[in-house]
């Protein structure tokens, strides 16, 4: 069965930098709609950025433009999250999403920005950034 393993969560200082890191296990994440959540405690899950990997076509949401970055590595079957200029609010348990069924570009596109890519998910990984 589809299994997505997060990793790369840390304890860091406003302003700094993580790199997550998702594991895909019986999922190819080459020419797949996938996304990046994060819940803060007391808040909704929220959708931080999407990806179609097929074209690299990406998604942010305002509170992260210019400071995250969504990328695959074919290679390695991931999915990975560049974090830079790290805020407080920035500090939640973040989780790697991906769809069941191939979908393309502009679909893709349209459900990161409702944030309906969920149907896989994995158990996630705590980033907490001190001021």
């Amino acid at each position: 069965q589809v299994r997505l393993e997060e990793s790369g969560g840390a304890s860091v200082q406003a302003g700094g930098a993580l790199r997550l890191s998702c594991a895909a296990f019986r999922y190819l994440v080459s020419q797949s709609c996938m996304a990046w959540f994060r819940q803060a405690p007391g808040k909704e899950r929220e959708i931080v950025a999407g990806i179609y990997t097929g074209t690299g076509n990406t998604y942010y949401s305002d509170s992260v433009k210019d400071r995250f970055s969504i990328s695959q590595d074919n290679a390695k079957n991931t999915l990975d999250l560049q974090m830079n200029s790290l805020e407080s609010e920035d500090t939640a348990m973040y989780y790697c999403a991906a769809v069941r069924n191939p979908v393309g570009d502009s679909i893709c596109m349209r459900r990161a920005r409702v944030g309906r890519i969920s149907d896989y998910w994995g158990q996630g990984t705590q980033v907490t950034v001190s001021s």
